[in-house]
């Protein structure tokens, strides 16, 4: 049984905008800090953004003041993607890391920029 699911990605042209997001199951408990990683074709994931429980996010200097996390229903982080470019082209993937040191990925959902 799959705990995190991600969605929202897909093809957008440059400037445009996405909303991702990725929902645990209830069978997770205890959740301390969830976010999103994006791998580019040859490159090593990289950290996006994240989120604590309590509402605080950081980002990566990449995407400061263009993408967004947040979280407006249990379990569920969104992060909206705005002032896309090619660069942004990855696949995105959602994780969480509970109180018992746990960590969770999703599969992954294919983000791409092009004209």
């Amino acid at each position: 049984q799959e705990q995190l699911m991600e969605s929202g990605g897909g093809l957008v042209q440059p400037g445009g905008s996405l909303r991702l997001s990725c929902a645990a199951s209830g069978s997770i408990f205890g959740i301390l800090t969830m976010g999103w990683y994006r791998q580019a074709p040859g490159k090593q994931r990289e950290l996006v953004a994240t989120i604590t429980r309590s509402g605080r996010a950081n980002y990566t200097e990449s995407v400061k003041g263009r993408f967004t996390i947040y979280s407006d229903a249990a379990n569920t982080v969104r992060l909206e993607m705005k002032s896309l470019s090619l660069e942004d082209t990855a696949v995105y993937f959602c994780f969480l890391l509970d109180k018992e040191g746990r960590s969770y990925w999703g599969q992954g959902t294919q983000v791409t920029v092009s004209s």
